[in-house]
């Protein structure tokens, strides 16, 4: 029988640990372009080691439905990956803390509406998860040589639900 995982509301504090949540939350850091945009500044940290550089990519994600079963995880050593929908929908974000090289129990986070997250290097975490359809993102993440790709099968598959 598998363990249910229910998913909360994203906070900045919550994620903290596995990344950081990009929105316009607060005052912006400065106006520009005469006044007429609001710059929220340098709302992630971006590590992609000293032989990685940045690369951006589209990722078209199949729209998943709730119950969710969740058998596996991934991380990427060897750098950070930002998800940035290029629509308004929310989408459900797992991510599980590092136990000894292994993922612990994970957690799961619904976004709001124009947020996007930026997963820390090496962080375990579900696959790209739009619960509505276009599941669209920009991706920015790490290119460069070596293997950038661990995966985790559970023995025991979770349910994710509302």
């Amino acid at each position: 029988m598998s363990e249910t995982i229910r998913i909360q509301p994203i906070s900045k504090g919550a994620f903290a640990p596995f990344g950081d949540v990009l929105d316009t939350a607060g005052d912006p850091d400065k106006l520009i372009n005469q006044g007429l945009c609001e710059r929220y500044h340098d709302r992630a940290a971006l590590d992609f080691g000293p032989e990685g550089r940045a690369g951006v990519s589209l990722f078209l994600a199949q729209r998943r439905m709730l119950p969710l079963t969740l058998d596996m995880v991934e991380r990427h050593p060897e750098g950070s990956q930002t998800f940035i929908p290029m629509t308004e929908n929310p989408f459900l974000v797992i991510v599980a803390p590092d136990q000894g090289g292994t993922p612990g129990t994970p957690l799961a986070f619904m976004t709001r509406p124009r947020q996007g997250i930026s997963l820390h290097r090496g962080t375990w975490h579900g696959v790209l998860t739009p619960l509505t359809d276009p599941g669209l993102f920009a991706v920015i993440d790490r290119i460069g040589p070596g293997a950038n790709l661990q995966e985790h099968w559970f023995d025991t598959p979770y349910t994710v639900r509302s």
